[in-house]
């Protein structure tokens, strides 16, 4: 019988002291709702549930109960149980007023982020509930620490079909993300003597900064007019890319720029991280294959859905040439990575689900594209756009001078953009150019039209 009512009961952690049981349970209830612990109106277990938790008599707890009743401690009622009574509760000290910051604006073209609001909530349900009902017992245990073999296998497929990697399932490490895939390379790489990760010109400050924390030096890499110079890292004992579109610059790594590099991985050992920075978005050119392709042993993969999906998902993955599987496995991977969240995605990759999204994905950022420049060649003939061929962002070339001005007059027009220089490596002494970097990806549908009129008026 105590068995069956601990499992119906609720619990309640108390630790009665003192002489005899009555008076030590009346003594420890009457502490927790003295100093706060139990707030009024909170329900406290069954008489008979609390001595079955406790391993003592219910007439000890119904008489500890009724004591406290009596004190104006706890109040009982036909139906509702045994409560904390209400009471007057001395006030806190008042918490120091935190530092007005400003709100959020009502328009952005913040770039790195999809259309949260298209995100395919009914699919993902559905490919979750599948996905557990059809998963084993042991796939909710800790399990192997590249993560769920039903996504590494799904993975491995997808970016064969679909960006010409060559992947083995068992050479695949899943991760929480692009930021987390770097930080285990960067991490790997510096254990293994490395000193100096050569980066683009232009990219993303929270990457470098993640470098550096590892231990490791990132130094920029030399551009021309044709793109970055990825053909001569220098002393650099990797190089970290993303070749098929650039952030933010927007371009392709050339192809013969693209045999180099890999030539100079073979020739020197060293090692190229390609971040495959939403290479599944193009609009005017052919797709651009991963540069996995032409050295897996050169070359580690990385990708993620934070721009086909959600970033909030924390899913990505890293394809690893098996000399270095080892030491990337030894310092994390699959095991940071929400299980259900691997076999939901298993599930979106095998049943095309994933496919369907990107292709509508696809199609919607090319018409936000199209309307974005329209609107400019309408509106403001004289901002040139570039690196559109793909991804989920245009630059916006400004004249010299103004792109902070234009920074300020799009802040007074209630709407969030990026500058060109924001994403300057710091060692980058010849820097492009006044630009805008315009994710077009990123408003809901509804704002988009008020966001393009905030972004003409904002312009010189």
């Amino acid at each position: 019988m105590a068995e069956r009512w601990a499992t119906f009961g609720i619990d309640l952690h108390l630790d009665p002291s003192g002489p005899g049981l009555r008076r030590g349970l009346t003594d420890a209830l009457r502490e927790a709702v003295r100093g706060g612990r139990l707030a009024p109106g909170t329900r406290l277990p069954s008489s008979r549930s609390l001595a079955a938790d406790l391993g003592i008599a219910r007439n000890t707890v119904a008489d500890a109960y009724a004591d406290l009743i009596a004190e104006g401690w706890l109040t009982a009622r036909q139906g509702s149980g045994t409560r904390v009574a209400p009471r007057a509760v001395p006030e806190r000290p008042a918490a120091p007023t935190p530092r007005r910051t400003p709100g959020r604006l009502p328009y952005s073209l913040m770039p790195g982020t999809p259309d949260l609001a298209s995100f395919p909530r009914a699919e993902w349900l559905r490919a979750t509930r599948r996905a557990l009902a059809a998963a084993p017992h042991d796939a909710l245990g800790y399990g192997d620490p590249r993560g769920r073999p039903e996504l590494r296998e799904a993975l491995a497929g997808y970016l064969s079909r679909v960006r010409g990697v060559r992947a083995d399932p068992g050479h695949v490490v899943v991760c929480s993300g692009f930021a987390h895939g770097l930080q285990l390379l960067s991490e790997v790489l510096r254990a293994r003597g490395a000193r100096t990760l050569a980066v683009e010109p232009y990219g993303l400050d929270v990457h470098w900064d993640l470098v550096h924390r590892a231990g490791l030096e990132t130094a920029p890499l030399a551009r021309d007019a044709l793109g970055t110079r990825a053909q001569d890292p220098g002393d650099a004992d990797a190089v970290l890319l993303s070749p098929a579109h650039q952030f933010p610059l927007g371009g392709a790594l050339l192809p013969e720029r693209r045999a180099a590099v890999v030539e100079w991985a073979r020739r020197t050992g060293g090692l190229i991280l390609e971040d495959d920075y939403d290479g599944e978005f193009r609009y005017d050119r052919q797709p651009v294959g991963a540069l996995q392709d032409l050295d897996p042993g050169r070359v580690v993969h990385l990708g993620t859905v934070s721009k086909s999906l959600a970033p909030g998902l924390r899913l990505g993955w890293t394809v690893v040439p098996p000399w270095l599987l080892p030491d990337v496995v030894d310092h994390g991977g699959g095991r940071t990575v929400s299980v259900v969240e691997q076999l939901a995605l298993a599930e979106f990759l095998t049943s095309g689900a994933y496919d369907r999204q990107v292709r509508a994905a696809r199609l919607r950022y090319r018409r936000r594209r199209d309307a974005l420049v329209k609107a400019l060649a309408a509106g403001a003939p004289h901002v040139r756009v570039t690196g559109i061929a793909a991804g989920l962002h245009a630059v916006l070339e400004l004249p010299p001078g103004t792109e902070r001005s234009v920074q300020r007059s799009a802040t007074w027009q209630g709407l969030a953009v990026k500058g060109l220089d924001s994403f300057r490596h710091p060692g980058v002494t010849d820097p492009v150019g006044d630009a805008l970097v315009v994710g077009y990806a990123t408003p809901p549908d509804h704002a988009w039209t008020g966001t393009l009129d905030a972004l003409l008026r904002s312009l010189p």
